[in-house]
């Protein structure tokens, strides 16, 4: 199949979309998509001698600077001392700085260093240039659609928090 046309090679959902047929193609697609847009970074995660959750930890933070542990913490689904690995590893390799917060000084709240948003943005990079090709392909009508799912898969209480990554700290 040309690359190019993959789409046009994508069957159409049918009227009986709720068919487990047609939910299980939507499992398969999330599962592979999910593999390979992931696989589009690791080498360059590889090269600087990190993993995939230490990218989320530096993804997260460059997307809201000042963030708090327990704030990551919620965000990535993980246990402390997983997130405390991770954080530690980060902080080690001069890329994650950790300070007290300004209305809780118990808390710490994580920002980047200048090689850490440097590492962030190269890698995001290559995510984004994934993900624009994908909804090139696609179209608008598609996109939205896609966000419409996948907000759809969050259960509720989550939905204001992802909503809400995009607007300034408070």
């Amino acid at each position: 199949m040309d690359d190019d046309n993959f789409l046009s090679q994508v069957p159409t959902a049918s009227a009986l979309f709720l068919r487990e047929d047609e939910v299980r193609r939507g499992i398969e697609y999330l599962f592979f998509a999910h593999g390979s847009l992931w696989r589009a970074i690791d080498a360059r995660l590889a090269e600087q001698g990190i993993g995939r959750a230490h990218y989320r930890a530096l993804y997260f933070i460059a997307r809201r600077p000042g963030l708090t542990i327990s704030d990551l913490l919620l965000l990535l689904g993980i246990t402390k001392q997983s997130l405390g690995r991770v954080i530690k590893e980060l902080e080690a390799r001069e890329l994650v700085a950790t300070r007290p917060g300004n209305r809780d000084r118990r808390q710490k709240e994580l920002r980047l260093t200048d090689a850490g948003r440097a590492l962030e943005a190269s890698v995001f990079g290559l995510l984004r240039d994934a993900m624009s090709r994908a909804y090139t392909h696609a179209g608008q009508a598609a996109v939205t659609g896609f966000w419409q799912v996948s907000e759809a898969l969050l259960p509720p209480r989550e939905r204001g928090r992802v909503a809400r990554l995009g607007e300034p700290p408070r």
